[in-house]
């Protein structure tokens, strides 16, 4: 079955960018709709999704995002999995370490189910002409527009910079490229990327409109856990230090969630907007287990805080457990996991060659 987004011949050329940061709902698509539309079959839909390489990947990725990825590819989405190393320097002014970062999230990516002979995985830097489809697409929004930005600003302040550079500016375009040169349909993200995504989903609009109907208006895939409080209750971060790593020991998880924060309430409740740290974990713990949040609350009642930690420690030790042995026999395999980018690049680098030259086609350049 394919999830289309229809591009409508009158479609505005002002991008829908709400004050909250939010999109359309039409721009976006939940778990449950997903499983309804799909019913076990997604071989017609197309996904692009991907990690910049600062680091392991973490439990927040693996709730908010790979799951979802895994669950595509098994559906039989056609899935292309972006190592985005350009976007390393967006924020930092080294590469530093970039390659074992690198090698090291394809492992994560291969840990969690990912499968190179069914997905794409390449690196941002080894497809040209993927980088290429930027420079038409910079002319399609404004700078003011991409300065309201609420997710650029976040990740302007995130950074520490005293000033904003121009490849952070342009993120959400380089973002656009990424989605666009596959002809994506759906791209799971945290509900902070949505503004984001919009900038997607507005120069693909605007280009339709302008020259010719070459792009679709990909969707936000919204996880059930679009955004996992860490340790220190602000969102799990590799920048924060507040994450529990996929490749973390059993004690080294046992030790983190320990510290996680709750609350005075000795009878557990979900109640995300009331009660968020507990809520979160209630969350992390029931989505390992397969259960109903509210229902775990009810099983653990007045045990409290350290009854909860208990069942979250177990939930998230067992259920990553065989994802983190796969990891460990992965480690040490930089041949083949090079290989799969290579690959990766090759099968990448087919398809942006063939989005940018219908491109330039449309825009009369093709002489």
């Amino acid at each position: 079955m394919s999830i289309t987004v229809d591009v409508p011949t009158n479609a505005s050329d002002q991008p829908h960018v709400f004050p909250s940061g939010g999109v359309e709902p039409a721009a976006c698509v939940t778990e449950a709709e997903l499983a309804a539309q799909l019913v076990g079959d997604a071989r017609q839909v197309r996904v692009l999704t991907g990690d910049r390489p600062t680091g392991p990947l973490h439990l927040g990725h693996y709730l908010g995002s790979l799951r979802n990825r895994v669950r595509l590819q098994n559906a039989g989405a056609e899935m292309f999995v972006l190592v985005a190393d350009y976007q390393v320097i967006t924020d930092r002014d080294a590469s530093a370490g970039i390659a074992d970062f690198a090698l090291g999230l394809v492992a994560d990516y291969l840990a969690v189910g990912i499968d190179p002979a069914r997905s794409t995985v390449f690196a941002h830097s080894a497809v040209p002409a993927l980088n290429q489809l930027l420079l038409p697409l910079m002319s399609l929004i404004s700078v003011p527009e991409l300065e309201r930005n609420p997710t650029t600003k976040a990740e302007a302040a995130a950074s520490g910079r005293p000033a904003l550079s121009a490849l952070m500016l342009t993120y959400p375009v380089h973002q656009a490229a990424d989605i666009l040169f596959c002809r994506s349909d759906l791209v799971p993200v945290g509900r902070d990327q949505l503004p984001h995504l919009e900038v997607t989903r507005t120069v693909a609009r605007r280009f339709n409109t302008r020259y010719a109907p070459v792009f679709t208006e990909p969707r936000a895939l919204i996880s059930d856990a679009p955004s996992v409080l860490g340790s220190d209750g602000a969102k799990m971060s590799k920048s924060h230090g507040n994450t529990i790593p996929l490749q973390a020991t059993a004690d080294q998880t046992a030790s983190i969630i320990k510290g996680f924060k709750t609350d005075t309430d000795r009878h557990i409740t979900f109640d995300p907007a009331l009660r968020p740290e507990v809520s979160n974990l209630l969350l992390i713990t029931a989505l390992c287990r397969g259960q109903d949040p509210a229902a775990l609350a009810e099983q653990i009642g007045d045990g409290g805080a350290a009854a909860l930690k208990r069942a979250a420690t177990e939930a998230v030790n067992e259920h990553l457990r065989p994802i983190r042995e796969r990891r460990a026999a992965l480690a040490g395999e930089r041949g083949y996991l090079s290989a799969i980018l290579r690959r990766g690049a090759e099968r990448a680098t087919v398809e942006a060659e063939a989005t940018l030259a219908q491109v330039r086609e449309a825009m009369g350049m093709a002489y």
